[in-house]
This record gives C-alpha cells, structure tokens and sequence, in this order.
C-alpha cells in the first residue's frame, strides 16, 4: 500500500497564499516574467510514493508540473522497482487531482491490470 502525491512550483504563476504584513503596510507579490532566452523550466514537480510497510519514500523530480503522461510514467516507474523487490500489486491512495483521473492515467491503470492478470493466469506473476 501506497501514498502517492505531487507538487508543483511555478516561477511565474502568484501561489494561493496567506499573507502577513506589517499593520498599515500592503502586501506585495511581484509578478515575475521570464526572459526571452530563459533556459530554465517554468515550473518543477516532485512526485513522490510513500510506502509504510518498506518505511520509505521514493521521489522524483522533472521539468514543468504534473500531467498526466508524467504521472503514467512515474507510476510504471514504482512497479518495476515494487515487482523487483517481490511484490505483486500496489495498493495506491491519493487525491482527485485533474491527471489522477484523467483518461490516460485511468486508460494506464486498466492496461496495466490487464496485464498483471494475464501474466499471473500464465504463471508468471
């Protein structure tokens, strides 16, 4: 069983914050804007699995915020390191983020059960 999660930080969109400020004094966010030769992502996500009965977490790392053929690929990712250390089925919990139940990662899920089954029903599961 499974915790998983993502988070995103962009350099240039304002964050749904709280703010203080000294009495009388406004808050100010400055609206950032990158360079036209900015080599650097706009946003960078962590995704991360956090497995209780392992008492670890694995994390990764990419370019821009998540999306769903990212999270696919994160996912595909823990599997193969799961079924390296014997086990046959993860049991994921996490949150309705939009690429939690996008078509594509729901699409991944079922293909990858249908594959799981085919293999155990050959006897290689």
């Amino acid at each position: 069983m499974g915790f998983e999660d993502e988070t995103w930080f962009s350099r240039f969109e304002r964050p749904s914050l709280h703010s203080w400020a000294e009495a009388g004094d406004p808050v100010r966010l400055l609206q950032k804007e990158p360079r036209k030769d900015d080599p650097d992502p706009k946003a960078l996500s962590c995704y991360g699995l956090y497995l209780p009965e392992l008492a670890e977490t694995w994390i990764r790392f990419v370019d821009g915020r998540p999306v769903s053929s990212i999270t696919t690929r994160f996912l595909e990712w823990c599997c193969h390191r799961l079924k390296a250390r014997g086990k046959k089925a993860l049991l994921l919990i996490w949150d309705n983020a939009s690429w939690h139940k996008s078509r594509e990662v729901r699409n991944w899920i079922a293909a990858r059960n249908r594959q799981v089954s085919k293999q155990a029903a050959m006897g290689f599961g």
